[in-house]
C-alpha cells in the first residue's frame, strides 16, 4: 500500500508538476536578470553625473540595484477600481 502511494506521488511529481516547476524557475530567473540589467543605467548615470554636480561619491553595482528597488517600492503606482 505504501509503495503504491509513494509510486503515485513520485509519478505525479515527475510527470505533472515538473513543467510548472520549470516554468516558475524560468520566470524567477527572467525577473532576476531583468532587475540586474535595469541597475546598469542607474549605475552609469549616477557615477557619470552626480560626482561632478553634487560631489557625491560613486556607487557600486549592488547599490545601484538597491536604488532601483527602493524607487520601485516608493513610486509604485497602486490603482484601485471601485465598481
Amino acid at each position: 500500500m505504501k509503495e503504491k502511494i509513494l509510486d503515485w506521488l513520485l509519478d505525479w511529481l515527475i510527470d505533472d508538476l515538473t513543467p510548472w516547476i520549470v516554468l516558475v524557475i524560468f520566470v524567477i530567473v527572467i525577473l532576476a536578470v531583468t532587475s540586474l540589467v535595469a541597475a546598469i543605467p542607474t549605475l552609469f548615470l549616477w557615477n557619470w553625473l552626480l560626482p561632478e554636480i553634487f560631489a557625491i561619491k560613486a556607487i557600486t553595482f549592488w547599490q545601484a540595484w538597491g536604488i532601483n528597488f527602493l524607487a520601485s517600492v516608493l513610486f509604485k503606482s497602486v490603482q484601485t477600481t471601485k465598481k
